[in-house]
């Protein structure tokens, strides 16, 4: 559109066509001689000469209140389940507000996620962001259902625990699988669900992440609570931005993706923690799949860059049957020391995960440090057969003792 001065990126619109229908849009791109509007219902039969356009000049805000608990709403925020919409007078921009850095207190204690290679090897803490690192293929979605269903915590904090899901690109099968997972669980009701699918459009998949994570700042900043953050697939909304990044004219960087690719994630990854003399906290789970299972592709390398470990899982792993496929060599949370031992899980449990470290060659034992170099080696080149074999049965066979014996 040309002639509309003074709009601003990421403004909302709205449009009403010749026969009265209403639709939504957002403003990608903003310059003095033209503005690009994208459109969420598209443009089909919108005639120029007939039609109406205002201009919100306001961000996308989510109206956020305790019932959102036991919802499911789409994309940009609006119910999809068949109930009325949420009624609240406090409406938040879903682009989040800046955080003192220096508010920030350090993530502590445990959240048990019900999948003993997480809990046991690469425990999760409060305020913590640990992604999934996964592949094509692989079951992710099933393995982050778990979590959703199986997630906890420790002691009387328990009924302040609630998760907020959000999945992007998913397919009608995907979708229809997560909320029948949740309801048959009997957890809908601690849940809130955003799901954008596969056919719906592309930029409301780039609100999606950030209107569920608006709602996880209410429940936990103003309503206390402990509050998880599942999202699915983070490569489905990287895609999306890449195609918006085009429809701008944006210089692409690697693999075609902008180069504000890195900001644009630390924006979404950083909303996650814990602040000072507050008592809820927010820990985010990201899940990803990695293209061509290539750990060195800018999604997973970027991620790794911004969160405090990841969770690799194994096609090798899955191909012989074992879930969840948790390969223990690259994965890593390098907050699991914070949030076990004595008073949070058990006093041995630190040393549990050493109870390995026997069946480790010395060449794959990687600290922090070296976290990014190591991943790389463990691409080129897999453990050996046997040390495989070792590793599956002191994880697999808890029954032969907390240290194995290896002849």
């Amino acid at each position: 559109m040309a002639g509309v001065p003074g709009v601003a990126a990421g403004s909302r619109v709205q449009l009403r066509d010749h026969a009265g229908r209403v639709r939504s849009g957002l403003v990608i791109r903003s310059a003095n001689d033209a503005v690009l509007v994208e459109v969420f219902e598209g443009t089909d039969a919108l005639d120029l000469e007939r039609t109406w356009v205002r201009f919100l000049e306001e961000p996308y805000k989510l109206p956020v209140s305790r019932d959102m608990l036991g919802r499911v709403f789409n994309g940009s925020g609006r119910p999809c389940d068949g109930r009325p919409p949420v009624i609240s007078a406090d409406r938040r921009d879903i682009n989040g507000e800046p955080l003192n850095p220096a508010a920030r207190a350090y993530p502590r204690e445990f959240i048990q996620t019900g999948i003993s290679a997480i809990d046991g090897m690469n425990s999760l803490t409060r305020g913590q962001k640990l992604p999934i690192f996964s592949g094509g293929g692989l079951p992710h979605n099933r393995v982050a259902a778990q979590i959703v269903r199986q997630a906890k915590l420790l002691g009387e904090e328990a009924a302040e625990f609630v998760v907020v899901f959000a999945a992007f690109g998913a397919s009608h099968a995907d979708a229809r699988f997560f909320q029948e997972s949740f309801e048959e669980s009997g957890v809908l009701n601690k849940v809130v669900m955003f799901l954008n699918l596969a056919d719906e459009p592309v930029i409301e998949r780039l609100l999606t992440p950030r209107a569920a994570l608006t709602a996880a700042e209410y429940l936990a900043f103003d309503l206390d609570y402990h509050v998880l953050v599942v999202m699915t697939d983070m490569t489905a909304y990287a895609e999306a931005l890449r195609e918006v990044a085009v429809l701008r004219g944006d210089v692409p960087a690697r693999k075609g993706y902008p180069g504000y690719l890195y900001s644009d994630l630390a924006e979404i990854y950083e909303r996650a923690g814990r602040i000072k003399n507050r008592r809820g906290s927010i820990t985010m789970i990201p899940v990803l799949s990695m293209p061509s299972d290539d750990i060195t592709h800018p999604i997973p390398d970027l991620t790794g860059y911004i969160t405090e470990g990841q969770i690799v899982l194994g096609r090798e792993l899955s191909n012989q049957g074992v879930y969840p496929p948790v390969t223990v060599l690259p994965s890593l949370s390098r907050l699991m020391k914070d949030g076990i031992g004595k008073n949070f899980t058990r006093e041995d449990h630190p040393t549990s995960p050493a109870s390995c470290s026997p069946a480790t060659p010395r060449r794959w034992k990687c600290g922090a440090g070296r976290h990014h170099r190591c991943r790389r080696t463990l691409r080129r080149r897999s453990p050996h057969p046997g040390v495989r074999r070792r590793l599956r049965a002191a994880l697999h066979q808890p029954g032969r003792g907390r240290r194995p014996q290896y002849p």
